[in-house]
């Protein structure tokens, strides 16, 4: 008899084992034989194998800034204004001092966002660097997700323009000696209409080079066309800015390329990624979405080797813009080969589609995956206190959407293509957005993150250019960030100038953190929901994180009005584990004269939050 075995093996593919069982061979033998290849089975292709949290020991906290902001101590702030006008940040101005400041926040990751190349249109051709067309380039400073050279890093960031890349490298160093590590960005799907690597090392051939422009698709392309039509600019109501005058209408690409966002015409509308072109992974989405992935395209060995090149200089993560949009087979095949450069390399996707989480995590090999739809989402609505909130999202995320892998899910409340907490849009006042912050924190072992300003209650005001009043941080223009600048203090990064209130939320942020970094329960622990007792309605909601050394109630309500005053109950197999004496709320560092019992008594203000460690 033949006994075939399928195993998917580490790099994703899979092996066949054939076992030819004789007539002399005994029964038992035969039984070990394919008890063995099971278990081989199960430890290679199991998700409950995969345990990156424990490969980093530590909860992680990414900090995202965009160094272009971060840095920049002008606070000018004209619309659409140059960059001598409204100025810019540098990787110099990340300094020692500004690396302590995050580290008091208890951050271990800091995203530099925007470090890559990326079309703008800032005059840099006297350094040998083409100034894009204004007609394809969103704002004046460029979106930092239309890369223009992913072997380069944005020249705006410079002091020294012909020495950028030793200023960055300069930094990932200064970075790792504050014992923190660095994530830049990956934007696997689309580059800029301009596209052209400068700095490319030898031999490296740039996208479209040697593409068949006479084909729509071919798996050996590394664009799609529109054979036989021009790239027409986007058509849009006439609006007269700053930056009118750059613009004639007109873009010379012929054949046009398909767009970004997929959208395969010669003409795309205003509000499409126009500014971009999509990369070609072998997929020929115009028929039937039919894969050609064998021999392997010409664009998984190009991104390949971008992703080596900067892992060779010490990246010690990528954020994978709109991972969801390369296909899982291309992650399956990568992610593995960089992380042979650095074991510990990790790689986050930017995914919005629950049904297809665990299988990134597990065909896709991702680390970590955004915890936007579902988590933020739900969060959100509690946060604007909205007719249709309900804390049974937070239950649904972790006990169905993302069941046995939720400490594989980045948390946030804030990062660049969400409205700020303290806009008029959102919230209005930060403090509204603290008990979703603990539960973002304390929910699961996964990472959590900030985006710079948060912490000090940004609210994303004014018309800077392109990206307009709304409610965001623009990240296509030269600005200034105001609160941001009051805690950096024209470079002291001290926050002497900011408010008491501002002082106080930063304080607030800087002792969750610690709580979350610091907590055996919040990385190891199992999770218990805490049944509805006393007044609790759909506004409150409480949970029990535990291991056999650490017991922590969390405690959150979202009511603006009604104070939550319950007998909690804890379960018999909790009260078991070691225990805590004094009880203590560990948000404020204050002891509770509990009485030791079965229950913990809760009485909670509106919009407050309680860690309580029993």
């Amino acid at each position: 008899m033949i006994v075939e075995v399928k195993c998917k093996m580490e790099d994703g593919n899979y092996s066949i084992s054939r076992y030819c069982e004789k007539e002399r061979q005994s029964n038992l033998t035969a039984m070990v034989s394919l008890i063995v290849i099971f278990l081989l089975l199960i430890s290679q292709s199991s998700f409950a194998q995969k345990n990156s949290t424990k490969m980093n020991d530590k909860k992680i906290v990414i900090y995202q800034l965009l160094p272009r902001l971060f840095g920049n101590k002008n606070n000018t702030n004209t619309p659409y204004g140059t960059i001598e006008q409204n100025g810019s940040g540098k990787f110099n101005d990340i300094t020692d001092k500004a690396l302590d400041g995050l580290k008091e926040l208890h951050v271990n990751y800091v995203w530099y966002t925007g470090a890559l190349a990326h079309a703008s249109l800032t005059d840099y051709s006297k350094y040998g660097i083409k100034v894009d067309d204004a007609d394809v380039v969103k704002g004046r400073a460029g979106s930092p997700y239309a890369v223009r050279d992913y072997y380069d890093v944005d020249p705006d960031l410079a002091l020294n323009v012909n020495n950028r890349m030793k200023e960055f490298e300069a930094l990932i160093k200064r970075t790792h000696k504050k014992d923190l590590k660095v994530i830049i960005d990956f934007i696997p799907n689309h580059v800029a209409r301009s596209y052209h690597s400068y700095a490319k090392p030898k031999n490296v051939i740039d996208f479209g080079e040697k593409d068949d422009l006479t084909k729509g698709f071919s798996a050996q392309n590394d664009f799609y066309y529109i054979p036989g039509q021009k790239f027409l600019v986007p058509q849009h109501e006439p609006k007269q800015t700053p930056i009118s005058a750059l613009q004639d209408g007109q873009f010379n690409e012929n054949p046009a390329k398909a767009t970004g966002n997929n959208v395969f015409v010669a003409q795309p509308k205003f509000d499409d990624w126009f500014e971009t072109i999509k990369l070609n992974y072998g997929v020929d989405y115009q028929n039937g979405e039919k894969q050609y992935f064998d021999p392997i395209p010409p664009v998984w060995a190009k991104m390949r080797d971008i992703l080596v090149f900067w892992a060779k200089k010490d990246i010690d993560g990528f954020r994978c813009d709109m991972a969801e949009m390369v296909p899982i087979a291309f992650w399956n095949w990568v992610i593995p080969q960089v992380k042979k450069v650095n074991s510990k390399i990790i790689f986050i996707g930017e995914a919005y589609n629950p049904q297809v989480y665990l299988q990134y995590l597990n065909e896709g090999k991702f680390d970590y995956l955004y915890d936007k739809v579902g988590l933020y989402d739900g969060l959100k609505k509690l946060i604007r206190n909205e007719p249709t909130a309900d804390v049974a999202s937070i239950n649904y995320v972790w006990q169905k959407e993302s069941a046995g892998f939720g400490d594989h899910m980045l948390r946030f409340l804030e990062n660049h293509d969400e409205e700020r907490i303290a806009s008029a849009g959102f919230a209005g006042k930060p403090e509204l957005a603290l008990p979703a912050m603990v539960v973002s924190a304390t929910l699961g072992a996964g990472p959590v993150m900030l985006y710079f300003g948060q912490e000090v209650g940004e609210q994303g005001k004014g018309i800077e250019g392109f990206g307009g009043d709304d409610n965001r941080t623009t990240i296509f223009d030269y600005w200034g960030v105001p609160a941001h600048q009051k805690w950096m203090n024209n470079g002291l990064f001290d926050g002497h100038k900011l408010s008491g209130a501002q002082q106080k939320l930063r304080s607030y942020y800087q002792q969750l953190l610690k709580v979350t970094t610091q907590s055996d329960a919040v990385l190891h622990g199992n999770i218990f929901e805490v049944p509805h007792s006393g007044n609790m309605n759909n506004r409150m909601y409480a949970f029990i994180r535990y291991t056999d050394k650490q017991r922590l109630l969390v405690v959150v309500n979202f009511d603006r009005s009604q104070t939550l005053e319950a007998n909690i109950e804890i379960p018999d197999n909790i009260l078991k584990v070691k225990s805590s004496s004094p009880v203590t709320d560990l948000l404020t560092d204050t002891k509770l004269n509990i009485p030791a019992g079965t229950s913990i008594p809760v009485k909670l203000g509106p919009v407050s939050a309680q860690v309580i460690e029993f």
